[in-house]
């Protein structure tokens, strides 16, 4: 017994000297986009409502140290905030957080630094089109459904949805992909909204060019037009009860390989953790969700796909 306790402190500790080997890159990351993100905010906030002057006081920890705490509480296996910012942050990480404050202040300092958070990973973090995409939307239950009535942080917000897993209570997130599996776009939707009304937004298809695989849920002959206007070719399956399509092998094959966008859901939910049903506010909500993604961006493993075009006769391998 006593040996197998020492093992499992020297795992736990190596695990932890790992994890903090690279708060140091997440922060300076951070802390740079922060000082050019409140230069360009400067001269554009608007004054007060009350016309009165107010403290700017800044708190010990800035903006950039709560955003490399969130994304180090998804990368650290955690799954509850408050017992990683306790125990672990507190405790094995003052060295680099030497002023932390009590975790009920973290959390307004959390809601503050959102608009940053937010704006760092649609600015810098996400991917860039390869014109292989795939789309996907994956369910973000706030409560269990035995739940529901009894619910009241995301009354009149979340909704009700149906998926493959069955009926929830919550959100949807809408994510684009490339074959490298790194999130090009993404879009949060309340969970009865329909997985092909995001793609009718311009500002959604900006980043996507070329193929754009998806599932059958997003079969739409009208969608396929505007789509194709934009230069974006969607292909998807076909229903049972529809007539065949011809396709090039090139695309079957790729349409095979969909499947890696519901390894990129499954990590966002198990790995990064952005679904759980403790939230007490829908800014945390959100919070939760922006630094999740933030968080599978610094992934040193994503999945991907590998392929080549061999010219002679051209035949494609998958690998």
């Amino acid at each position: 017994m006593y040996l197998y306790s020492v093992e499992i402190q020297d795992i736990t500790k190596s695990i932890l000297m790992f994890k903090s080997s690279n708060l140091v890159e997440i922060f300076y990351l951070a802390d740079e986009f922060c000082k050019e993100f409140y230069k360009v905010m400067e001269g554009h906030q608007l004054p007060a409502a009350d016309g009165k002057k107010h403290r700017n006081k800044p708190s010990k920890l800035n903006d950039a140290e709560v955003i490399t705490i969130m994304i180090a509480f998804h990368l650290g296996g955690y799954r509850n905030l408050k017992h990683f910012y306790i125990n672990y942050v507190q405790k094995h990480l003052i060295g680099y957080f030497p002023k932390t404050v009590s975790y009920n202040r973290f959390v307004e300092l959390q809601q503050k630094a959102l608009l940053p958070m937010t704006i760092f990973l649609k600015a810098m973090r996400l991917g860039k089109s390869t014109g292989i995409s795939f789309v996907d939307s994956t369910a973000v239950s706030v409560c269990k459904n035995k739940r529901i009535f009894n619910h009241k942080v995301f009354k009149d917000i979340a909704q009700r949805g149906k998926s493959t897993m069955g009926y929830f209570f919550g959100f949807k997130l809408h994510i684009v992909i490339n074959d490298k599996g790194e999130v090009i776009d993404f879009v949060i939707t309340p969970g009865n909204v329909d997985d092909r009304q995001p793609l009718q937004d311009s500002n959604f298809l900006k980043k996507i060019a070329g193929k754009l695989f998806a599932d059958k849920g997003y079969i739409s002959q009208k969608l396929f037009e505007n789509l194709f206007i934009d230069g974006i070719h969607l292909i998807t399956g076909i229903r049972n009860n529809m007539k065949n399509q011809l396709m090039s092998m090139h695309d079957k094959i790729m349409l095979r390989k969909r499947s890696i966008i519901e390894t990129v859901n499954d990590e966002l939910k198990n790995i990064c953790q952005i679904e759980h049903s403790r939230h007490r506010s829908f800014a945390n909500f959100i919070s939760n969700m922006i630094s999740g993604l933030l968080a599978y961006s610094f992934l040193p493993k994503k999945p991907s796909i590998k392929y080549e075009t061999i010219n002679y006769n051209g035949q494609l391998a998958l690998f």
